[in-house]
């Protein structure tokens, strides 16, 4: 499936490395199970309701959705949220936390999914950048304060045929408006980032340290470039290595990088095959 020579080069940077940042996209979360929204069509597999109505993605992610129509945008991020809660992630989670703690210092984690599934696959909230905010976290709508808090007590039904939240409209313990999940969403002048911030500047603290990174990007396209362009910024600010794991985008600009024409799971499978054999 990997050529042997790029197979190599990738295991030769991983033993060269001190540290490890995982910057992954949607095409990580697929091998789960997890759809990535590639186009309408694909968005509307997925939502038929939505389709029917010929409503997009970016139109049903947005503020003025929540405004507008909160039982049905509440149906699509409701029922996101217990997709998320009950998808297991596949065996290349598990991979990279093990390559990790092999590392003196050990690994971060800068993601534009908003699912959580770092977190459910043992990784520490420490090691978390989630440059668009969490479906697992809420938000008031207005907002009427700056504050986010868990999403943890909101078990939300939805009519997945309709897209249509069933259940009551979660509602902001501040101010008792609607609620809505603490994303970056299109159009929106309302995120709250302070929680991304955070994040943000722990994961600045811990590159700092770091000689030898090898940033792992996986699934991530070019189509909303936000963890592209943190993997050119990490290697050329940090002097580190590149790793790009995309099916349909692999090419990588430096002949010192690799990128790898596959699937997420299967890559990083074959790749820690070949990395225990060299060790």
């Amino acid at each position: 499936m990997i050529p042997e020579i790029q197979l190599q080069r990738a295991v030769r940077l991983l033993l060269q490395a001190d540290a490890l940042v995982i910057a992954a996209g949607a095409g990580m979360g697929v091998d789960s199970g997890l759809p990535d929204f590639r186009g309408d069509q694909g968005f509307w597999t997925h939502y038929p309701a939505l389709g029917r109505q010929q409503i997009p993605f970016y139109a049903i992610a947005s503020p003025q959705a929540f405004r507008q129509a909160p039982e049905l945008a509440w149906g699509f991020y409701g029922h996101r949220l217990q997709l998320y809660r009950n998808t297991r992630p596949h065996a290349g989670f598990g991979i990279l936390r093990e390559w990790a703690a092999q590392m003196p210092g050990a690994c971060s984690v800068f993601t534009s999914n908003v699912d959580g599934q770092f977190q459910k696959a043992g990784f520490e909230e420490q090691q978390m950048h989630e440059c668009h905010g969490s479906v697992h976290y809420l938000q008031c709508l207005l907002p009427c304060r700056d504050a986010i808090w868990p999403a943890s007590d909101i078990t939300p039904e939805v009519d997945v045929a309709a897209c249509r939240l069933l259940s009551p409209l979660p509602r902001c313990p501040h101010c008792g408006g609607i609620a809505r999940p603490n994303i970056l969403m299109f159009n929106d002048s309302q995120w709250l980032e302070q929680r991304c911030q955070q994040q943000q500047a722990r994961q600045q603290r811990w590159l700092a340290a770091a000689r030898r990174p090898l940033v792992i990007e996986i699934g991530a396209g070019t189509a909303i470039p936000s963890v592209r362009h943190f993997s050119l910024q990490t290697v050329q600010r940090h002097h580190g290595h590149l790793l790009r794991i995309n099916l349909r985008e692999p090419s990588v600009e430096r002949e010192s990088d690799t990128g790898i024409a596959a699937p997420a799971a299967a890559a990083l499978q074959v790749i820690h095959e070949a990395w225990q054999a060299s060790r």
